[in-house]
C-alpha cells in the first residue's frame, strides 16, 4: 500500500473476499500508524450476506471506525449510503479511509464520489479468486476490472490474489493459485500486491519468491 493515498479502495466481484482483505488491510495500518485517524466504510447498495458490518465491534476494538449503511445485516432491502461517507472524501479531512466496496454494483454508487476521491489521492485494489467461476480465466478477470473501472470512474492500481475454498483450502491450493494470479496481473498490466491465505486453515506458508499475506478471518461466514 502506498502511504501517500488516503483512500484505499478494495472492489472485486462477489464472494472474492473482498470484506476480508479490507478489513485485514485496516488492521494492518492502523497496527503500524497506531496514531492515525483510521476509518472503514462499507460502500454497498444490495444488503448482500458479507459484510464489513460483520467485523464492526472488532474494527472499534482496535480504534478503526467503521462507517456502516443504516440497514447492513437486516432483511430490509433498500439502497442506500450513509451520510457520514461525504466527510472523509472531503480534500480537508485526515482520516485514512479503506473503501469496502460490496459488489460489482457497489463500483456505480462510488462513481459518485469519484471526483473528490481523485482529489484526496487513493489506491484502488482489485481483489481475484481462482475459485469464482465469472474470473477464472485471466480474460474475464481483466474484463470485469475494466466494467469495475468504467462504473467507478477510478483505475484499479494493484491485483489482491485471494484463492480460498474456506476450510479446504491448504499450501497447496495456495501454491496453485499463483500462475492464474500472475496471469491476471499481466491481463489486467497491475502489479500483483500479495497472495493472501488464512493460518488458521492452512498453517504458516512459506514459498519462496512470493509474497504472503496472512489474513485473520473477520467475516463468520467464510468457515
Amino acid at each position: 500500500m502506498n502511504n501517500k493515498n488516503r483512500i484505499k479502495i478494495v472492489c472485486g466481484h462477489y464472494g472474492s473476499g473482498k470484506t476480508n482483505v479490507c478489513v485485514n488491510l485496516a488492521m494492518l495500518y492502523k497496527k503500524r500508524f497506531p496514531e492515525a485517524k483510521v476509518a472503514l466504510a462499507d460502500v454497498d447498495t444490495v444488503n448482500p450476506y458479507f459484510r464489513a458490518a460483520d467485523a464492526a465491534s472488532q474494527l472499534e476494538e482496535l480504534g478503526i471506525h467503521p462507517i456502516i449503511p443504516e440497514f447492513a445485516n437486516t432483511n430490509v432491502d433498500i439502497p442506500s449510503l450513509p451520510g457520514e461517507l461525504y466527510s472523509v472524501f472531503t480534500k480537508d479531512s485526515d482520516t485514512v479511509a479503506f473503501i469496502d466496496v460490496g459488489g460489482d454494483d457497489g463500483a456505480v454508487a462510488l462513481g459518485m464520489y469519484a471526483d473528490m476521491i481523485k482529489d484526496c489521492g487513493y489506491e484502488m485494489i482489485y481483489v481475484i479468486s481462482k475459485h469464482r467461476p465469472l474470473i477464472a480465466d485471466p480474460e474475464a478477470c481483466a474484463d470485469l476490472m475494466h466494467i469495475i473501472e468504467d462504473a467507478s470512474h477510478l483505475k484499479c492500481t494493484a491485483i489482491v490474489n485471494n484463492s480460498s475454498i474456506g476450510t479446504e483450502t491448504n499450501a497447496g491450493i495456495i501454491e496453485a493459485s499463483l500462475y492464474y494470479a500472475k496471469e491476471c496481473s499481466k491481463a489486467c498490466a497491475l502489479p500483483l500486491l500479495f497472495t493472501s491465505y488464512f493460518p488458521e486453515v492452512c498453517g504458516n506458508i512459506t514459498i519462496p519468491g512470493e509474497t504472503l499475506f496472512p489474513m485473520k478471518n473477520v467475516t463468520k461466514q467464510i468457515f
